[in-house]
């Protein structure tokens, strides 16, 4: 870990940076509620509407571990200071967007500000607070970005449903201009400025391989696998990270460092991560989708709908985390596992369009409280295997790792909820729009129980890295999972 460095505002500058990014991951969901109005406004289909939440998410997979070299090249101001700013001009550019490309183009410059704020929280918050009050702060950063996301389609159905979509924009422009005049005055340089070689073909590397596989696979929405549109990008991405990853396990001062897969129990927590968040994501796109155009409820209500099982990751992540030393990860994992699993399958079974508010509730409820009992003991467990030098080096790769999930996560969703709708309108001409769209989305959650079943069975492997765990003189408390 870092040493401790004095700051002269130590709390202020840990909240600038926590709202900062709650800003920024309030923006992942916030338009998801918004998707069948931007879909009307701008006479595009789900398959490109999607492209808001992937893009944005692809943004940051990108991003993370580009800027872990960024912080040794400005100063903790500079980044801060200047990811604000970004993100206020990206917010600005999709509140006036006067056709889709230019509400995207907003939306991906919004998602570059988000991109560097993340990662330089983390750091920063490790650095200017105490061994013995990290424990504490980093919980509260989990619950900030927790948080951020949950409420997102909440908070975004009542603006809509009051002001319009573009006022999501608008609000959050306002709030950058504060928070960028308070970090003017608060916040106090405490990187190290080193200035390493940047590898400029590794970046370029990471960059191609995480577009052209997102890019595939949304791509797959609208064309077939064997069309070229699809095939080409798929191709050129996995030969792109397969490159990087030969690059990555060469180079002395990597952009990632690999060595943290050779650790079984961190390979497995961290893949457990990355589904558990696909299944987030996937959900959070594909039931806003459903409570308005297949339920049609208005935004708000639909967002409130969605708020129980919000409130019950809320109140049971400390939970979780405050029996995590005391029971293991094994526990949590295969319990919370199974209840994904029964979540999802009544998702399944249940949605139409004629089901009762009531049920979805239910199922997102039951939903979020097995993933909360998977997704934090998951990480906590992976990192206590690494050992100390490499324990920065795991959060970066689990990070990175965690946004190409939900970037993948939202574009597969969209592809087999698109492919189910027209399978059931081949099946059943003049069926009412309702029912196709609840078709589709009833379809596209096959493939998430198969997810959560995947999951499941990587969870019987999971157990305590006790003798890693011993050579760590401050193992990881069990906190909320941190996406940068």
């Amino acid at each position: 870990m870092s040493k401790q460095i004095q700051v002269k505002y130590p709390r202020t500058m840990a909240f600038i940076l926590m709202l900062g990014a709650f800003l920024g991951l309030f923006g992942e969901t916030a338009l998801n509620m918004a998707l069948t109005n931007i879909m009307e406004d701008f006479s595009v289909t789900a398959a490109t509407a999607q492209w808001l939440t992937t893009g944005y998410l692809l943004v940051l997979a990108i991003l993370v571990p580009i800027t872990a070299l960024l912080m040794k090249w400005f100063t903790t101001r500079q980044l801060v200071i200047g990811g604000l700013i970004i993100s206020l001009l990206g917010a600005i550019l999709a509140a006036l967007s006067p056709s889709f490309p230019i509400l995207l183009a907003g939306r991906l410059v919004q998602a570059i500000g988000t991109g560097l704020l993340l990662p330089v929280m983390t750091t920063v918050l490790l650095i200017i607070f105490p061994v013995y009050k990290r424990g504490v702060v980093m919980g509260i950063m989990g619950l900030v970005i927790t948080l951020a996301p949950a409420l997102g389609p909440t908070l975004s159905g009542v603006i809509i449903s009051t002001l319009g979509w573009p006022y999501i924009f608008w609000i959050s422009s306002i709030l950058y201009v504060l928070l960028t005049l308070f970090a003017a005055a608060k916040i106090t340089n405490v990187s190290e400025i080193t200035k390493p070689k940047i590898d400029y073909l590794s970046a370029l590397l990471s960059t191609i391989g995480f577009g052209g596989l997102i890019y595939a696979l949304s791509t797959m929405a609208e064309e077939a696998f064997s069309s070229p549109k699809v095939w080409v990008p798929l191709l050129i991405g996995i030969v792109a990270l397969i490159l990087f990853g030969i690059r990555q396990s060469g180079m002395d001062q990597p952009m990632v460092n690999l060595r943290v897969f050779k650790y079984p129990m961190f390979t497995l927590g961290t893949l457990m991560m990355f589904l558990g968040i696909l299944i987030i994501l996937s959900t959070a796109i594909l039931l806003p989708l459903y409570l308005k155009g297949a339920l049609l409820f208005s935004a708000a209500v639909a967002g409130l709908l969605l708020l129980p099982g919000n409130a019950v990751n809320f109140i049971m992540s400390p939970i979780v985390g405050s029996l995590f030393d005391k029971w293991g990860a094994r526990i949590f994992v295969i319990t919370g596992s199974v209840i994904v699993v029964i979540g999802n399958l009544m998702f399944m079974t249940v949605i139409s369009a004629t089901t009762p508010a009531w049920q979805i509730i239910v199922a997102f409820m039951i939903l979020f409280f097995g993933l909360t009992m998977v997704l934090m003991p998951s990480q906590t467990n992976a990192l206590n295997q690494l050992p100390r030098e490499l324990y920065a080096d795991g959060s970066a790769a689990m990070n990175t790792l965690n946004q190409v999930a939900g970037a993948a996560g939202t574009a597969i969703a969209i592809t087999v909820f698109t492919a189910g709708q027209s399978s059931f309108a081949a099946g059943v001409h003049d069926a009412p729009s309702q029912e196709v769209l609840a078709a589709g989305i009833q379809y596209a959650f096959y493939f998430i129980t198969g997810i959560s079943v995947l999951n499941l069975i990587c969870s019987f492997f999971v157990k305590k890295p006790i003798e890693v765990k011993e050579k760590l003189p401050e193992p990881v408390k069990a906190t909320k999972p941190v996406r940068n």
